[in-house]
């Protein structure tokens, strides 16, 4: 059975990935909007990797014989300057998923329990790829300066990501 703090904050962090994934939405609507559908793809399957999350948090509550609050998700922006400032925006989000994911990892340690630590561990993991995956493409898009033949074999190269849930595995 989980302790109220370690509930508390995983049904927190159940909300925040719903709204990771709500963000990441929203950021695809607007790269199709600027025409770049290869960048709203990768958005898009970053929303179902957020949403496999949030049900990863989920499913481990009631495991636990805990019980999910849902609450209200947040509003996202939906307006960008560039697909630079698109990017940079989701490398904050990611660094800030990571501080929530190391807090949480925090909170299991101070209520001694070891499975939901051991649960977090994916996580932890799951950010470092997270936040290295967005930088590189961020790291190209600056060097592209966000436009150009650059932006456009970037855009191609994005369109080929498919979803794979690795919480599955």
């Amino acid at each position: 059975m989980l302790k109220e703090t370690v509930e508390k904050a995983l049904n927190a962090q159940i909300n925040a990935e719903m709204h990771s994934a709500y963000l990441y939405l929203s950021m695809s609507a607007w790269l199709q909007d600027k025409g770049l559908p290869g960048f709203a793809n990768w958005m898009k399957i970053q929303y179902q990797e957020e949403l496999t999350h949030a049900m990863k948090f989920f499913d481990y509550v009631h495991e636990r014989n805990g019980r999910v609050l849902l609450e209200p998700i947040a509003a996202v922006d939906q307006e960008f300057d560039s697909i630079i400032d698109a990017f940079e925006k989701t490398l904050a989000h990611e660094q800030k998923v990571t501080e929530l994911i190391n807090g949480l990892v925090d909170v299991a340690v101070a209520a001694s329990d070891h499975a939901t630590q051991s649960f977090l561990q994916w996580f932890v993991d799951e950010q470092v790829e997270e936040e290295a995956t967005v930088n590189g493409i961020l790291d190209d898009l600056r060097l592209i300066d966000g436009q150009g033949n650059g932006l456009f074999m970037l855009n191609r190269e994005l369109a080929t990501r498919t979803f794979v849930d690795s919480t599955a595995v």
